[in-house]
């Protein structure tokens, strides 16, 4: 070797140590001083939809309003236990006003909140009592209103009789309370189920759900307050719903995953490097090279998102299953071997530089996925493999020293290559051959598909149920389903909702929906204000009216009926949004008026309790009303993903096309036996999922796409070398399919769906990929 080569190469060398110094420090200083936050929203992992802007404003909305509350239940057969303890548990929280701040959700009584409604009380009517207008007597009218001057006080008896005199506005709130089971009881909200009766007490937090700084904080403190309800009343139930306490224990799963899978891959790979080897300088330099590998993932993946997910982390704690191949494959072809470090590096770089370019393309794929979760592993993975790549080359042949001698068990498992069976032209090739075309046949033949996204969420089946039980308790409206409204202006908007709620009123009747929450049924349009005034002003209060025959039947003079008609005047300018934005009671449903959207304006209808058979229906809704879009999130993710899969699957098929024309060049025909392992092990994993009856989703196929990258590399590191180096070769293979076993295959371990889906298939695949290959190549030269 020339000193001219010698030195470009220590230059080489002591670049890359400055290299990874900076990013050491860059590391050091995001994580330790800026103290990045790690996103644990598992929904941001999914594919941003190609909707409306209006969709997706609505989505945002409504997501955003889940995410920033938490509805506490304190219930218990006796009241005053009740109370009891929801003040203990209050006081916990009014002493914590920096994270979160308890709603006062009493508003509905209090008569300045109702103001603007009550001063519109002309133009605010029921259905029923719309159409009760329309063919009920003035005599009718009369008896109701000496019944509704018998009839105790209640909700929405704000003034005087004399100010309501035929209950219409009682009617319209109380259909307004009636949209919620909580009644205000005692100046706090009240919700019976069966016989017991809870407390609600509705909570909104000041920090977004999904910071690890707010869950570390906002969790012990709703656990300290149900321990002081409790304590105050014991036997009460305190039950807590809110997407915080998901988001919470998704991050606490992952990070335990990510110690588990992270650390249990390095202790594998450090037992298999020590059996293999005896000595501990191989196992530095592999742990070397990963650590170099982890600082590169972390500081590219740091520069190229705003916010990484804490999933990225556990994905790429199996990293170190791939990224040790390169620093194996070397360190096998040195095994035993005294000569120059460099010559050995100039004689394995070739399949080194083929295995990185493979690999390459299978994470090049997973970054062309639409999500932002995957995309962020493949930039993550596809980092960290490279700068553990550049450390082997430039690093290890200066680093590694000859081994005086080989470890048994390295000698033994390099040595089992030599009676593995081959592919021949003979009867047990033949017979082996037609039962795995047999197997992948049939497994192919039952092989189907599911892509519905709730397969990929896994939530904890105590929290699930206490949050469904919260929902059913409280009918709160779903998140997944509802509907869009839009229009070119406010006005028209409320009409286009009124119309919608018509048609949904038909489907609540009949029991396949409980309800809807629409801005209109507290602002109705102004056509609506102005034509229900006109009905109440011509029907109840003209002369000869039920206004007028009510005073004759209280013996009342007619100065009596004329200052009724003068309280029914009321302002000149209609109801408007600003009116109810502005009031407490829009407080909860804020989030369904989206304003100004693209040009236009918009608002979300939502609903409860909406029946699986009626969902046709409601689809169909949309296409009646102008304006409006029926929204399934569920649906409509799980369709996304389908589509993603179908296309998926043929960049998967398309990899291994492209691949074919890379290696032609240095391996001509032979290039059939270097894909072809991947290619039957890839089948073969497909058909024990279709034999399993374990359907196939994205996550199978994006793992497949990966395990092409690694796979094929096995292939590559047994055609590149012949004779003795064939056996070290296969040395390399086995560690490095055992390695990945270590760390994709503790994945299948997961809580997480998409883990654990991603895990298995890698481990079928892995494992098929690398016992199939030896056969296709065997001892020949």
């Amino acid at each position: 070797m020339s000193s001219r080569t010698l030195a470009t190469r220590r230059w080489l060398a002591v670049a890359w140590l400055g290299m990874v110094l900076l990013v050491a420090a860059y590391d050091g200083w995001l994580w330790f001083v800026e103290k990045r936050a790690l996103e644990t929203d598992v929904l941001a992992l999914l594919p941003a939809e190609e909707r409306d802007p209006a969709v997706n404003d609505a989505l945002r909305s409504v997501t955003e309003a889940a995410q920033q509350h938490v509805v506490v239940l304190v219930g218990s057969r006796d009241w005053e236990s009740a109370r009891h303890a929801a003040d203990a548990y209050r006081r916990v929280i009014d002493s914590h006003r920096d994270w979160f701040r308890a709603d006062s959700t009493a508003a509905l009584n209090q008569a300045r909140a109702l103001a603007p409604w009550w001063s519109h009380r002309a133009a605010l009517l029921t259905t029923a009592d719309r159409h009760a207008l329309r063919t009920d007597t003035p005599d009718q009218w009369a008896l109701s209103g000496l019944q509704n001057l018998a009839s105790p006080l209640g909700v929405g008896r704000l003034g005087t009789w004399q100010d309501d005199p035929f209950g219409l506005f009682r009617h319209w709130l109380q259909a307004r309370a009636a949209e919620t089971p909580a009644r205000p009881v005692d100046g706090v909200l009240q919700v019976a189920d069966g016989g017991e009766l809870y407390v609600v007490l509705p909570i909104t937090l000041s920090a977004q759900s999904f910071s690890a700084r707010t869950q570390r904080a906002v969790v012990p403190i709703l656990d300290d307050a149900r321990r002081a309800a409790m304590r105050a009343a014991p036997g009460v139930r305190v039950l807590t719903a809110g997407v915080i306490l998901f988001a919470a224990e998704a991050a606490d799963t992952a990070k335990v995953e990510m110690s588990v899978i992270g650390w249990g891959s390095i202790a594998g790979i450090v037992l298999l490097m020590w059996l293999a080897f005896r000595s501990p300088l191989p196992i530095g330099l592999v742990i070397l090279s990963l650590g170099v590998g982890m600082l590169g993932a972390l500081s590219v993946s740091a520069m190229t998102f705003t916010k990484l997910h804490i999933i990225t982390f556990v994905f790429g704690a199996s990293l170190v299953g791939v990224a040790q191949d390169y620093g194996v494959l070397y360190l096998c072809r040195r095994l035993g071997d005294r000569g120059d470090a460099w010559a050995t590096m100039r004689d394995v770089l070739p399949a080194l530089i083929f295995a990185l370019v493979t690999t390459a393309i299978g994470y090049l794929g997973l970054g062309l996925t639409p999500f932002p979760g995957l995309r962020q592993m493949a930039v993550f993975s596809a980092a960290g493999l490279l700068f553990a790549w550049i450390t082997v080359v430039l690093w290890f042949p200066w680093l590694d020293r000859p081994h005086s001698r080989e470890a048994r068990l390295g000698t033994w498992l390099s040595r089992t290559i030599v009676y593995w069976p081959s592919l021949r032209r003979d009867p047990p090739t033949i017979a082996a051959v037609l039962i795995a075309a047999a197997v992948i046949g049939v497994g192919l033949a039952r092989l189907q598909t599911n892509d519905d996204v709730r397969l990929l969420v896994n939530a904890p089946a105590a929290l699930a149920a206490e949050q469904k039980e919260v929902a059913r308790i409280m009918r709160a409206p779903t998140a997944a389903q509802f509907f869009v409204v839009k229009a070119v202006d406010p006005d028209t908007l409320l009409a286009r909702e009124e119309a919608l709620r018509v048609r949904l009123d038909s489907l609540v009747a009949t029991g396949a929906l409980t309800g809807y929450r629409a801005v209109s049924t507290w602002v109705p349009s102004r056509t609506t204000q102005t034509r229900d005034r006109s009905l109440v002003a011509e029907r109840l209060y003209t002369d000869s009216g039920a206004i007028d025959r009510l005073a004759l039947r209280l013996g009342e003079s007619g100065a009596w009926a004329r200052a009724a008609r003068t309280r029914l005047a009321g302002p000149a300018a209609p109801l408007t949004i600003d009116d109810w934005l502005a009031s407490p009671l829009a407080e909860a449903d804020r989030n369904l008026w989206l304003g100004q959207v693209d040009g236009g304006w918009a608002s979300v209808v939502d609903l409860e309790g909406v029946d699986s058979g009626a969902i046709a229906r409601l689809r169909t809704m949309a296409s009646t009303v102008p304006g409006t879009m029926w929204v399934d999130r569920v649906a409509d993710v799980s369709s996304l993903l389908g589509r993603y899969r179908r296309q998926m699957s043929w960049v998967v098929a398309a990899s291994f096309a492209v691949l074919w024309l890379v290696m032609w060049p240095r391996y001509g025909w032979r290039t059939w036996r270097v894909l072809a392992p991947t290619a039957v092990g890839s089948l073969l994993t497909l058909a024990i999922f279709g034999l399993l009856g374990q359907p196939v989703q994205l996550m199978h196929v994006l793992a497949l796409l990966l395990i092409f990258g690694m796979g094929v590399d096995y292939g590559i590191f047994l055609e590149e070398r012949s004779g003795r180096h064939r056996e070290r070769a296969w040395l390399a293979v086995v560690l490095s399919a055992a390695s990945a076993l270590l760390s994709f295959g503790l994945l299948s371990l997961s809580a997480t769906p998409a883990l654990h889906l991603f895990g298995l298939t890698m481990l079928f695949g892995i494992t098929g990929i690398a016992l199939i290959t030896p056969c296709f190549f065997g001892t020949a030269d």
